[in-house]
């Protein structure tokens, strides 16, 4: 096991120097370095596109189904299936109000997960739109991996700046049933590491929250500080990535 962890230390090092991408001396967007760490290392272990291939297929990639319909004069086609894998999952959160009164200033957006976890239960529509074509775009979960991996979208860019939506998330720590929000049967994760952006997106700060096994005990790990956290405090933050454990 520590040889394994070494052998991490030493590929994540060699990658960073070589390529450059990820600078020690700046905070960068986690699910652009998770995204290329996981794919990075899914190589390095000669991993293919089959789910066994590598541990990193094994342990994260899950398998879902897209529906597809473009719509032409506003009328919508035939719908195309696709069989996909992902390596984690997009939830996208409510817009938040462009206007506010004196009352709402104050007040916070909240939203449940199993609200953004519907985008993925084969019902829910959504419209998609590129640079020419229009399409309506369903996804329905097929199979589960042993840790699912949420990517809550904070972030979006418009022509002038980056604006962060602030929507606080709701979501239990433990038993989480994921099967049931996606509609294939019972199928229970715990959460086992939580990353958070405060402020905004200029100037904000990261902070890791993740779940020590062996003495049952949550830890907030921000740059090289490390303490002790309640569980309950987790749910007061604004998730940007969530690691979840199934049972």
């Amino acid at each position: 096991q520590l040889q394994f962890e070494r052998n991490i230390i030493s590929f994540i090092t060699y990658f960073v120097q070589k390529k450059k991408q990820f600078q020690i001396t700046e905070q960068g967007d986690p699910i652009i370095f998770l995204s290329w760490f996981l794919n990075s290392l899914h190589k390095a272990l000669n991993g293919s596109k089959k789910v066994s291939s590598s541990i990193i297929n094994k342990s994260f990639m899950g398998k879902m189904k897209v529906y597809t319909r473009k719509i032409e004069n506003d009328v919508a086609g035939d719908e195309e299936i696709e069989d996909t894998t992902f390596l984690y999952l997009t939830c996208d959160l409510p817009p938040t109000p462009l206007f506010k009164n004196e009352l709402m200033e104050n007040i916070i957006p909240q939203v449940n997960l199993y609200t953004l976890l519907s985008k993925f239960n084969g019902v829910q529509e959504k419209e998609y739109k590129t640079y020419k074509d229009n399409f309506l775009k369903r996804f329905q979960i097929s199979s589960l991996p042993p840790y699912l991996i949420l990517y809550i979208r904070r972030f979006t860019k418009n022509t002038f700046f980056i604006e962060k939506n602030p929507t606080i998330v709701n979501f239990p720590v433990t038993s989480i049933d994921f099967g049931e929000a996606f509609g294939i049967g019972n199928v229970h994760y715990d959460l086992v590491a939580n990353i958070v952006h405060d402020g905004q997106h200029k100037g904000g700060t990261w902070r890791m929250h993740m779940f020590h096994k062996a003495n049952k005990t949550w830890y907030e790990l921000q740059d090289l500080h490390v303490k002790e956290i309640l569980p309950q405090m987790l749910t007061l933050t604004e998730p940007y990535i969530q690691i979840y454990e199934r049972q």
